[in-house]
């Protein structure tokens, strides 16, 4: 198997360039591929054929702020910012804050400002107030005296965060291709895992991120492969995490759907062959 590998700057870029073709397969949040088969993207182009075929993590999503902020009522008259306020982890950033007594566009206001690296970048210049960022990224915040003032998890429950994804006609064209990177990962993260591999793990980690001090990457490896809450074993969803994406979904979205199921979303047969 052959992969060329695209980092994406949003996911509007990401899941475009899916729908289109020009990607085959994308690690993305599934709210993405959900947004984009009911019709209720930011950009204006369906997927209706849109799958998950594996899971990968539960979303890692700490609501970080500028170090002024200390609580979330400090967050009231200000800016938050989001990779798009129609898909990704907008959503989850909104009910954060609802449960913590903010409304949106009453008590605060929403800018986009891109993906997580652009968000980072953004709340590092204090453009904005405060942000959700993905693990490592919180913890280069933390050093540097900015705020997290939660993490997802911990106010909503159980979330499916990133899963691998694809167009149903293109994954069922490409059976053993999908089976494959399945099984790929899933021996990635098992590798991950192993404590006899942590020195050539931080090695990699570093090699990819060179920003980050020796103490981060030892702080971001405890993170990502926490036992019980880092990346998803065997590549196995949470379908209980997914239900709560979809409440999210019913809740935020426009146009207003009910959206329940979250079979609907994900084929298991590619899953199964993997793991057999």
């Amino acid at each position: 198997m052959q992969i060329k590998l695209t980092p994406t700057p949003s996911s509007v870029f990401q899941l475009t360039n899916l729908i289109e073709g020009k990607f085959d397969i994308a690690m993305t949040a599934i709210d993405n591929l959900i947004a984009y088969r009911e019709g209720q993207g930011e950009a204006k182009v369906d997927g209706p054929d849109l799958i998950a075929f594996m899971g990968g993590d539960n979303g890692f999503l700490r609501l970080v702020a500028v170090p002024e902020v200390k609580a979330l009522a400090d967050l009231r008259n200000k800016t938050v910012s989001v990779d798009a306020r129609t898909t990704g982890y907008a959503f989850v950033l909104f009910e954060m804050l609802e449960r913590g007594g903010l409304v949106l566009d009453r008590d605060y206001s929403v800018e986009r400002a891109g993906g997580v690296l652009q968000r980072f970048q953004a709340l590092m210049e204090k453009k904005h107030a405060a942000t959700l960022l993905l693990s490592p990224f919180e913890l280069q915040a933390e050093a540097k005296g900015f705020t997290r003032l939660g993490n997802a998890t911990d106010v909503l429950g159980a979330y499916q965060g990133l899963v691998g994804g694809a167009r149903k006609g293109w994954a069922d064209a490409n059976r053993d291709a999908v089976v494959g990177y399945i099984r790929a990962f899933s021996e990635a993260v098992d590798w991950l895992y192993d404590p006899r591999n942590r020195d050539e793990a931080l090695l990699i980690f570093r090699k990819n991120l060179p920003n980050v001090p020796e103490q981060g990457a030892q702080a971001a490896y405890g993170v990502l492969l926490a036992p019980r809450s880092g990346f998803q074993k065997k590549a196995q969803i949470d379908l209980e995490g997914v239900r709560t994406v979809l409440q999210l979904r019913s809740k935020y979205a426009e146009p207003k759907k009910s959206l329940t199921d979250p079979n609907t979303y994900y084929d298991p047969s590619f899953y199964r062959a993997a793991m057999r």
